[in-house]
């Protein structure tokens, strides 16, 4: 961890973070000579910028960091893979930086993807005082660094069967209870949806399922897509579309990232955990397009295009987890291009039956920095999904809406009664940008936590 929880001592370098509107008030409490240094390098607060300030013995003896803001939760991102190696504190004349969000934006700022190339060096420490916000923003920053990993990792190494593993390990530190429905017994199961995407992959399907909680408390259901590769099967995508297919299974990463930290900081839910789990490969036996499949809920589903895939298995798994009637059920999946062109690689799209809840969460996403954006469930468009020869198919009849297409087609498998949300999510950073590298990324899952903490308990939000 780069930031640890203690009474920051004399030996750590203070770090005076102020933003740009403040600093020349801040910097009139320096002698002379260090606002010329100051002046010299070119420091004035901006954001992700900090200039070290050099101590007569040549020691650093201070860091002047920018900020964008108090509760910014990336505010000190820029920091810990920048700052010499050693030991920092915050300190004052300064801002007060919100102890969630320095802890936060400090350890994420130091992650590194680090299973096949070692560290080039170790980041910088900050020592924050052990305050509860802080200690609840390590558990998020550990649940997001290891959405991360698991999505950053190769589908060599990142298969149904590891990605099994992965959840096994969490339910083991967190108490919880772990099960798996393998290869053909899923059938027998009543999953044959998630069999048939997933029967050609020399890596055996799977759905896995975690439980926790107390059965005194609310149920929630937490559904992710777990396509380990997608290669598109027998529609085969391009190379350039197949070349970061390992984050196909972001939605099942990302899903367990917010179990983690709903477990870690035991919230009052009783807690499911969906994950359907396969390869979309291509073999003599893998599905094809014009194939009709009977579903758990019973729908008979057409198979227009063999890439469109994750909605085939989240249909089953969304039925089965319905059926223990949560009181929420969410969600996540890297489901469609649609939403990226609608909305960008950074802004996850949400689809709710109620406005109210929808907008609540649209904007709880913005007040703390993890954003999504609402799309409507318009339900005028559900003819392009109904199959002439089965209940429904699993593509649109046209490339238009296909973001809404498929949110529609899961939502055959959601009972009314049920409250859902559904999130199409990227789970991946294109462009770098402070504590946020390219690569793997946890996308809402801080959104999603507080609406649940919000909703089901007390808590501040990180």
């Amino acid at each position: 961890m780069t930031v640890e929880l203690a009474r920051p001592g004399r030996a750590c370098v203070p770090i005076h973070a102020v933003d740009r509107a403040g600093f020349t008030a801040h910097a009139e409490a320096l002698d002379p000579a260090a606002r010329r240094w100051l002046a010299s390098v070119g420091f004035d607060g901006a954001p992700d910028t900090h200039a070290l300030l050099p101590a007569p013995d040549g020691s650093i003896a201070a860091v002047w960091a920018g900020i964008a803001g108090l509760a910014h939760p990336w505010a000190l991102a820029s920091l810990p893979k920048a700052l010499p190696a050693g030991r920092y504190r915050l300190a004052t004349p300064g801002l007060a930086v919100d102890a969630a969000a320095a802890a936060l934006s400090w350890e994420l700022g130091g992650y590194v993807f680090d299973l096949y190339r070692a560290r080039r060096r170790a980041p910088a420490t900050l020592v924050l005082p052990p305050t509860e916000p802080a200690r609840r923003a390590l558990v998020v920053a550990a649940a997001v660094a290891a959405t991360r990993d698991l999505v950053n990792t190769p589908a060599e190494h990142m298969g149904p069967a590891e990605l099994a593993e992965a959840v096994r390990m969490v339910a083991k530190a967190q108490g919880g209870r772990f099960s798996q429905t393998v290869g053909e017994r899923l059938l027998g199961a009543g999953f044959p949806a998630i069999h048939a995407v997933g029967r050609a992959a020399a890596r055996a399907p799977r759905l896995i399922e975690l439980n926790w909680g107390s059965p005194r408390h609310p149920r929630l259901t937490l559904v992710g897509k777990g396509v380990c590769f997608d290669s598109g099967g027998l529609d085969i995508k391009t190379a350039d579309g197949m070349r970061l297919m390992k984050k196909d299974m972001g939605g099942a990463a990302n899903a367990l990232g917010l179990a983690q930290a709903i477990m870690a900081l035991e919230l009052p839910v009783r807690l499911q955990l969906l994950i359907p789990a396969v390869e979309n490969a291509i073999s003599g036996n893998a599905y094809r397009p014009g194939d009709v499949y009977k579903t758990r809920k019973g729908l008979h589903v057409e198979i227009g295009n063999t890439d469109a895939e994750g909605r085939v298995i989240l249909c089953d798994a969304l039925a089965y987890g319905a059926e223990g009637k949560p009181d929420l059920m969410i969600d996540l999946a890297t489901l469609t291009g649609a939403a990226r062109t609608a909305l960008g690689p950074s802004l996850p799209a949400l689809f709710c039956r109620r406005m109210d809840l929808a907008r609540e969460i649209v904007d709880l996403g913005l007040s703390i920095g993890d954003p999504l954006w609402h799309l409507p469930l318009w339900r005028d468009y559900h003819p392009g999904i109904e199959s002439d020869i089965a209940d429904i198919v699993n593509t649109g009849r046209n490339a238009m809406a296909g973001a809404i297409h498929a949110a529609l087609f899961l939502d055959d498998f959601v009972p009314a009664g049920v409250d859902w949300l559904h999130v199409d999510l990227f789970a991946w950073n294109s462009t770098p940008a402070p504590g946020r590298p390219v690569g793997g990324e946890a996308q809402t899952l801080r959104t999603l936590l507080a609406h649940v903490e919000r909703r089901f308990g007390a808590g501040a939000t990180a």
